[in-house]
């Protein structure tokens, strides 16, 4: 009871003093100044606080104040215990953890004006923008990048507990599994490069996964199992179909695109599934990596059922490490989500070549994400110079940069999210982009691109066909491809041909990996230089394998899926590029670092090929069972019926005509027969 007694006094004293502090002004400033001097010191680093030394100050030129009382505490977090001294008198006494946080509550309130530390910077940062180009065939080409950037490290021994911006998901996937780099991607529909030009960045048809990990993984196939399974469950996508019939480590076509101080290929896993259909379900986890997920910011724009209506559809997931300066002291942490959308005129039901933010995505934008440093949206003007406009932009602005893009220096227009002028007075912003013109105008073939069909005839043999385009009309570089053939198709090797301008094309370096049945794919990776302006033909012959019947899809008769073949080039560039750093730059030009003036890096994947396999009739099972069952069942039935029948003699009995004489006979009184 006393302990309560003192411990009611105490909190009257303070209170006593808080007040006095607030009606004398002239002497919380002599506090405040005694704090400046370093006097008074608050601390609670260590679950403990302290204020003042027992001493009081006034200003100079200024009448001194009547003395008050000063308080002086101390709290042992262990404890629970406080000591307070008031005036000469100290009283330690036992406290509840609720009533030694309001204790603390209230000494923090008395000095926090007094406290001058700054805030500390974020060391995460996010950014996000938008490119739409308007394709010359009508169509629109929408790209969007996000950018998430951490200046930690999540392979050290301490476990990172907090997470700001950076998904947690995926931090932990890369501590997990001391991931290097990871890269994944699901896509719908075909790139038609040919129409399109190149896309920023490309993706083969289904879903591409290829990861680096580091160098002190001792189970790097057993790594890779458990990774597939566990972004299958992130991503809500079927990698758990991954495994070692259709993963590949090449040897030369994929390099880090960070800072990769490993480069052992025994590192590098590369899988694709070529029949993945992207969908809905997809799109959601995707759009919840992102900070302010599709509440605010570009996010908003997508929308499933209008991004899904597309002639293509491409979403992707960029994890790697990246310098965190110009000087490359440390390193950061860089998640790129990008996602990129084709709206075909003619799907859409236009009659007219006219596109805007809401006509694409049914909605407008409003504000930009809070917590993104950078939010902006990119109009390729290129194509639509003064005096030959093509298109009617607006609402217009005149702020304009321009970027080196695949080796070609274009302009765009700039609307900065972050600027309420872009909004204008109806606080939305649609941007309309009107074609002058309604008939589509040819475009001019990309550098490179190439195709892939199947020939032949039969279910037995067949031959593969890939074809390099070269339009450079002077300039000879070298490409790299990779194809990644199932077992069941059994190449020949031997009948590799390799033919440029109707002349063999020697390749420079050849890496052939032979399959092993139902255990691992064909690898084939070629170095082939090609001419300028031509054509270059690579073609091996394959036999089809008679599959188990278990090993069949449930719609056998639709085909199997081959996957896309790689393309990778350094490819002649018309402008110089910029090799020095990225940062400051549109997010869209920093996904392929390059590292020459006169060339940039080029990855294009071909279309994935649907080869029929020998198929038994699985209909015949049916049949034979129907037929056998009705065998049996009339055979042995009749036996059975045969076997198990009873017997028994009846006695006949009168017709019809002896009993209507034994009705008449009765009638008349006559005995019946």
């Amino acid at each position: 009871m006393a302990s309560h007694r003192v411990g009611v006094a105490v909190f009257v004293l303070v209170a006593t003093a808080i007040l006095a502090a607030e009606s004398e002004p002239n002497q919380v400033e002599s506090e405040k100044l005694q704090d400046v001097s370093g006097e008074a010191v608050f601390s609670d680093a260590e679950g403990g606080f302290k204020t003042g030394d027992g001493a009081s100050k006034t200003v100079p030129g200024q009448a001194e104040a009547p003395p008050h009382p000063v308080e002086t505490g101390q709290a042992d977090s262990a404890g629970r215990r406080v000591s307070i001294e008031v005036g000469s008198d100290r009283v330690e006494q036992p406290v509840a953890d609720e009533e030694l946080e309001n204790l603390q509550a209230e000494f923090d309130l008395q000095d926090a004006p007094q406290q001058s530390e700054p805030v500390p910077t974020p060391r995460d940062h996010f950014a996000e923008e938008l490119v739409i180009r308007p394709l010359l065939s009508g169509d629109i080409y929408t790209s969007f990048q996000f950018r998430t950037r951490w200046d930690t490290d999540l392979h050290r021994g301490k476990k990172v507990s907090h997470y700001r911006l950076f998904p947690k998901s995926l931090g932990q996937v890369i501590s997990k599994f001391s991931v290097r780099e990871l890269h994944i991607s699901f896509t719908q529909g075909f790139w038609r490069t040919a129409q399109w030009g190149q896309p920023l960045l490309s993706a083969p048809p289904g879903a591409e996964l290829w990861v680096w990990f580091q160098d002190s993984v001792a189970d790097v196939d057993g790594a890779w199992r458990e990774l597939t399974s566990v972004l299958s469950g992130i991503f809500c996508a079927s990698l758990n179909f991954i495994d070692s019939t259709n993963t590949v480590q090449p040897s030369a076509s994929f390099k880090p695109m960070g800072l990769g101080n490993v480069t052992e290929q025994r590192f590098l896993r590369y899988a694709v599934l070529p029949r993945e259909i992207v969908c809905t379900e997809n799109l959601t986890p995707w759009k919840k990596l992102l900070p302010c997920e599709s509440q605010a910011g570009l996010a908003v724009l997508l929308k499933s059922e209008k991004l899904f209506h597309s002639s293509y559809h491409s979403q992707a997931v960029h994890i790697r490490p990246v310098c965190k300066d110009s000087a490359c002291r440390e390193t950061s942490w860089e998640l790129s989500q990008t996602l990129g959308i084709v709206f075909d005129l003619n799907a859409s039901g236009q009659s007219k070549r006219e596109w805007s933010l809401f006509k694409m995505f049914s909605r407008t934008l409003t504000e930009p994400c809070p917590l993104a440093s950078s939010s902006k949206v990119y109009v390729d003007v290129t194509d639509n110079p003064l005096g030959e406009e093509l298109f009617d932009l607006s609402p217009a602005v005149s702020l304009q940069t321009q970027a080196v893009v695949l080796g070609d220096r274009r302009t765009f227009t700039v609307y900065d999210l972050l600027t309420p002028e872009s909004y204008g007075p109806t606080r939305s912003l649609n941007i309309l982009l009107k074609w002058r013109q309604q008939d589509s105008v040819d475009m001019q073939r990309p550098v490179l691109h190439t195709e892939r069909y199947v020939s032949g005839y039969g279910l037995q043999t067949g031959e593969i066909n890939t074809l390099l385009y070269n339009s450079h009309p002077f300039r000879a570089f070298p490409v790299l491809l990779m194809e990644t053939v199932p077992w069941y198709l059994r190449l020949y090797i031997h009948t590799l041909t390799v033919q440029s301008k109707g002349k063999e094309n020697k390749p420079s370096y050849i890496h052939y990996l032979p399959s092993k049945d139902r255990q691992r794919p064909h690898l084939l990776e070629m170095l082939v230089q090609l001419p300028p302006h031509s054509v270059t033909k690579v073609t091996v012959q394959f036999e089809r394998a008679l599959l188990k019947w278990t090993e069949y899809t449930p719609d056998p008769n639709h085909g199997f899926y081959v996957s896309s073949s790689v393309v990778s080039a350094m490819v002649p560039s018309v402008v110089a590029m910029d090799t020095n750093s990225t940062e400051g730059r549109p997010l869209f030009t920093t996904l392929f670092h390059s590292t020459e003036e006169s060339s940039y890096f080029m990855r294009v994947y071909s279309e994935p090929l649907l080869v029929n396999l020998p198929t038994p009739d699985f209909s015949m099972p049916y049949n034979v069972i129907c037929l056998t069952c009705t065998v049996v069942a009339v055979g042995y039935g009749s036996l059975y019926n045969l076997l198990t029948r009873t017997f028994q003699v009846e006695e006949p009995s009168g017709g019809l005509t002896k009993r209507l004489a034994n009705v008449i006979r009765r009638l008349r009184g006559v005995p019946a027969l």
